[in-house]
């Protein structure tokens, strides 16, 4: 199950290009907002954002935000992440509040575990999808979901179907959608060059050879 973690967060008052500013003083900015609540700016202290990203699989994180000059943390995951076109920094955090006994909507990652036979036989693995969208409550949602792929051959496929979600987890996604698949290898053809046989032409009326 995904563990909640508890995050400072401070109230904003700059909006638009003025979030600049926060760049200056290593903030992200953010938004806060969901049932229950009006809309919150925010800003985040971009090295305990990133070190909360690092030690986790999937950006759907279940957040204790203490928001400054509130008593009660807030229950929030992160529902999108802008970043950066140029340096892929974030530059943006949206955070919706969660009940934890209601159902939510998440993207959970998929790690693909052990070889597959067919590698090993010189087939090429090819990945389709990193992610997976489920339904569940906060509190049952998985950091990753892991998927053996060991037994597939040349020729193997592995669809959404395949994959045993966690006890209070529903699959979203198409049931026959293709995961991951072990293709053979291409095999490069070289193409045969011809050689025409070049025949030397006559001369007309050139000088005759001396007998």
């Amino acid at each position: 199950m995904t563990a909640s973690t508890i995050l400072p967060v401070f109230s904003r008052e700059v909006i638009g290009k003025a979030n600049r500013r926060l760049a200056h003083e290593n903030r992200i900015p953010a938004v806060l907002y969901g049932p229950g609540r009006d809309s919150l700016s925010l800003s985040i202290d971009r090295h305990d954002f990133e070190l909360l990203m690092s030690h986790h699989a999937s950006s759907s994180i279940i957040v204790e935000l203490q928001v400054e000059g509130e008593k009660k943390p807030v229950n929030a995951m992160i529902r999108e992440l802008q970043t950066s076109p140029v340096k892929g920094d974030i530059i943006h955090v949206d955070f919706l509040v969660i009940r934890m006994n209601v159902a939510v909507h998440a993207a959970i990652a998929l790690h693909y575990v052990n070889d597959p036979e067919g590698v090993k036989e010189g087939g090429v693995l090819t990945t389709n999808f990193h992610e997976i969208n489920v339904e569940a409550k906060p509190g049952d949602l998985p950091e990753a979901i892991d998927v053996d792929v060991a037994a597939l051959e040349i020729g193997d496929s592995l669809h959404v179907r395949d994959v045993v979600a966690p006890r209070g987890v529903t699959i979203l996604d198409d049931p026959d959608e293709v995961l991951v698949s072990v293709q053979a290898p291409r095999v490069e053809v070289e193409e045969e060059v011809v050689v025409a046989e070049v025949t030397e032409p006559e001369l007309i009326g050139g000088k005759p050879e001396e007998e």
